[in-house]
């Protein structure tokens, strides 16, 4: 990125100034080398949310930005109904509420090295993984409509897990405001057969183990010790999700003109909180956080089972899932005031601090576990929110270690069997169906999640407590 346009006011913190349509600056966390990695792209979109109708304080891109659809990935931005502000379906993407779930095992590394490949055979088995991939469990319309109002509840409720999965789980499992009547034929039939199922790109089931405690008070109460093995799981609203998108962006676009919004790019494409357009996707929307969520809780019943059967003796229970492309109403002090903000998280995960209400009992003392995914065959972290958190940025940090390429480059730069070869090589055995899919997502295609997490500690939006390392990695 060429930084001449921006201001560097802290050691990780840059500021593109208010200029042109831009109702509000434009901050950008990173340090000097992972900002001048970051393509122009970033600095234009971030400019583009600037300009959207009642956005307050700023628009934030964190360490892991990279160009996305509108907004940034990595991108923040809040909007206040009060002052006219929008919602936008660019501004939470088409994989709405994908997100990362951590399950500790009770187990320890040396209890898995054994049966690693076996282990690895068996979830591959259970987990169907890939484009196009459907689980065993079909919705009827009536099954569907329960599921998206709601979500991991409903989940638990049909026999996929238990009961206190639900309180270590973002808005305890189900996100009020829900409506089912606002997704469409073609979403929920897109869904059908999808409840269950890792899907394709860079979702994943991986066991890890934890090789570093970085703060060992928050770690011990978290439940992690070096070598225990946990088991992550990265995936979203499917199909729905992406036909929600689809469909709301199109609509979006072509009514913006008549709400008086001028686009600066059809990509951020919006309407009004309070207008009927913006109703009616925020009751889809979160339909669709509900279905994300619902999706991981079978698939973390899926996997338990399939633990179980290769190791008896583990217990498999939730850390938290926490997700990242969404749009919560939540309170922030804003210029002294505190206000109702539509916050958008694009590529960018919730991080409360201690004593936040809204956090369960176990974590309230500590701060919200942050849950970050890295790139296939390379290092995930969990960091937990902080009492000096960046209110600024609305109480958020990273969400992985962000793509340094395309896929298509990526693709054309590996090849998929000598990527298992070498991660095999290295003790990390990778199940997945599609060759060019392991390719695309190659170690090499993303960057440094050491650097982005060391930078998103630095700029104070969260802080480190462990470092886990793959041990198996399920993919599509």
């Amino acid at each position: 990125m060429d930084t001449a346009r921006l201001i560097r006011v802290a050691e990780c913190e840059w500021r593109l100034p208010q200029q042109g349509a831009m109702r509000v600056p434009g901050v950008i966390f990173a340090d000097l080398p992972l900002l001048r990695a970051m393509d122009d792209k970033v600095s234009e979109q971030l400019a583009n949310v600037a300009s959207l109708p009642g956005i307050v304080q700023a628009a934030y891109a964190m360490p892991d930005a990279h160009w996305g659809y509108g907004f940034p990935i990595g991108g923040v931005a809040a909007f206040d109904p009060e002052q006219g502000g929008v919602v936008s379906a660019g501004g939470v993407g088409f994989d709405i509420a994908c997100g990362v779930r951590t399950l500790l095992t009770g187990l320890r590394r040396s209890d898995l090295e054994p049966v690693k490949a076996r282990l690895a055979d068996v979830l591959a088995a259970r987990i169907p993984a890939g484009v196009g991939s459907t689980g065993s469990l079909r919705l009827d319309a009536s099954a569907m409509d329960a599921m998206l109002a709601g979500g991991a509840r409903w989940a638990v409720a049909q026999g996929y897990g238990l009961p206190e999965d639900l309180a270590r789980t973002e808005e305890g499992g189900c996100v009020a405001g829900a409506d089912p009547a606002q997704v469409s034929p073609a979403a929920k039939r897109r869904q059908r057969d999808e409840m269950g199922t890792l899907g394709s790109g860079n979702h994943y089931l991986e066991v890890q183990h934890v090789a570093e405690v970085c703060d060992a008070r928050i770690a011990a109460a978290y439940g992690l010790a070096v070598g225990d093995v946990v088991i992550s799981l990265h995936c979203g609203s499917r199909g729905l999700g992406h036909q929600i998108g689809t469909e709301f962006l199109r609509e979006m676009a072509i009514g913006a003109g008549a709400a008086g919004i001028v686009l600066p790019d059809r990509e951020l494409a919006c309407a009004p909180i309070r207008s009927a357009v913006g109703k009616r996707y925020l009751g889809a929307m979160r339909a669709a956080i509900n279905c994300a969520l619902a999706n991981r809780q079978i698939l973390t019943h899926v996997a338990r089972a399939a633990v179980r059967e290769v190791l008896p003796g583990a217990r498999v229970a939730l850390l938290y899932d926490v997700s990242h492309n969404t749009c919560k109403v939540e309170q922030h002090v804003v210029d002294g005031a505190l206000r109702h903000l539509h916050v958008h998280r694009k590529g960018a995960t919730r991080a409360f601090g201690p004593g936040h209400p809204e956090l369960p009992v176990a974590f309230r003392a500590l701060g919200q576990p942050v849950l970050i995914g890295g790139s296939m065959g390379t290092a995930s972290y969990v960091l937990a929110g902080t009492r000096n958190g960046r209110d600024g940025a609305f109480r958020s940090a990273c969400h992985g270690a962000g793509r340094a390429m395309s896929r298509n480059e990526a693709a054309r730069r590996w090849h998929g069997r000598s990527v298992i070869d070498e991660l095999a090589a290295r003790g990390v055995e990778i199940r997945s169906p599609s060759s060019r899919g392991v390719a695309e997502e190659a170690p090499g295609a993303y960057k440094d999640v050491v650097a982005v997490v060391d930078v998103a500690e630095r700029a104070g939006l969260a802080c480190k407590v462990a470092r886990l390392e793959p041990l198996v990695c399920v993919k599509g």
